[in-house]
């Protein structure tokens, strides 16, 4: 697949390079084309202005505060589907969610965006997990949450080529509910101590 990752921080990079090694054709948006991004990534960073063109899927991976500003650059267009991978959060008290009047930062960009598909996921663990998703014989597990169910089939083939392992999270609403274990694992990590490699998964039998 063709996707264009929007931003190259620690989330975007990590993903970047779980995708990359999977065999997908992997661009990298970003405000600034600096020497340094362009000595890491090569020709692959773009302008946010070209980096979505030709994306089957867009994968924004910037500050939830600034999710829809970045997102109104990329000229996104009918057919995309547009990853969410933010977090609406304020630190100063925190981490505390911070939703828009919308709900959450995935139902803000469905507002903005009505053209797109938008799908919440990769939003729930740290960039450690992003960067190796294994956890011995187990895979860290991702919830895929959206309104369509074709787009959500392909965040899910996505995140599997990449070794996670997806798991339908329902309608886009439930986005709210991603983002507040998003705020849980913030917690866990740093408050509770449990640092940075871990991940919140599900016990079957």
């Amino acid at each position: 697949m063709k996707v264009a990752i929007v931003g190259a921080g620690n989330v975007g990079a990590a993903l970047g390079a779980r995708f990359s090694h999977a065999g997908h054709d992997v661009s990298f948006g970003v405000r600034e084309r600096t020497p340094e991004l362009v000595e890491r990534f090569g020709e692959r960073v773009r302008p946010l202005t070209e980096v979505a063109h030709d994306a089957e899927l867009v994968v924004l991976a910037v500050p939830g505060s600034v999710a829809v500003e970045v997102a109104s650059a990329l000229g996104l267009h009918q057919g995309q589907v547009l990853v969410d991978c933010t977090n609406p959060i304020r630190w100063s008290e925190g981490p505390v969610w911070a939703p828009p009047p919308e709900g959450s930062n995935a139902s803000a960009l469905a507002t903005a965006f009505p053209n797109v598909d938008v799908v919440k996921a990769f939003n729930q663990f740290g960039a450690e997990t992003h960067a190796d998703p294994s956890y011995g014989e187990r895979r860290a597990e991702v919830f895929v949450a959206g309104d369509s169910d074709a787009a959500k089939a392909k965040v899910s083939t996505l995140a599997r080529s990449a070794g996670f392992e997806p798991l339908d999270a329902g309608k886009l609403r439930n986005a709210a509910v991603l983002e507040n274990v998003a705020v849980l694992w913030i917690h866990l990590a740093t408050v509770g101590g449990l640092g940075r490699a871990f991940v919140l998964a599900r016990l079957s039998r």
